[in-house]
């Protein structure tokens, strides 16, 4: 019997989560663990679920951090390492913000392929994050054509 992909998606709350739940499709019928900085989301995760006939995926969701506030950046950090050692995913997906650094980089760590896509809010330049993240994905993406290099981000069109 084939293994089914392990797939963890990740983002922080707002509109890196919106622009997350607009690709579920794409990992339709695979094991899916959502990951982000916001418990009540899972209500939406699981009615969502339920609507498309799909079972109800795992939901962890992480302290909510930012430059800004180290001490909850440094928590995050260890509860994302905690999931990512836990659930092994075969592949991370994540639309940015730093639970979403930590979980491609410790995925990378574990083996896992990782995809960057850079938010739709970054039209001028990319996120602090999609800046730094680029040397460790596996396919990193920008939504903005203008912000596509040869080296990576990449454009393959827009989430929004």
């Amino acid at each position: 019997m084939k293994k089914r992909t392990h797939v963890m998606v990740v983002a922080s709350a707002g509109g890196h989560w919106v622009q997350l739940m607009r690709l579920r499709k794409a990992w339709d019928g695979l094991d899916v663990v959502y990951m982000t900085t916001e418990r009540d989301l899972s209500d939406i995760v699981k009615t969502m679920a339920a609507e498309e006939g799909n079972p109800v995926p795992k939901f962890i969701s992480v302290t909510d951090a930012n430059l800004s506030e180290k001490l909850h950046l440094l928590r995050q950090l260890f509860e994302v390492l905690a999931a990512v050692l836990r659930h092994r995913p075969d592949v991370i997906i994540t639309t940015g913000a730093a639970p979403g650094y930590f979980a491609l980089r410790f995925g990378k760590l574990i083996g896992a392929r990782t995809i960057w896509i850079d938010s739709m809010a970054n039209a001028q330049k990319l996120s602090k994050s999609g800046q730094e993240v680029g040397k460790y994905a596996d396919l990193w993406l920008t939504q903005w054509e203008h912000l596509a290099q040869s080296g990576g981000p990449h454009f393959m069109g827009r989430v929004l």
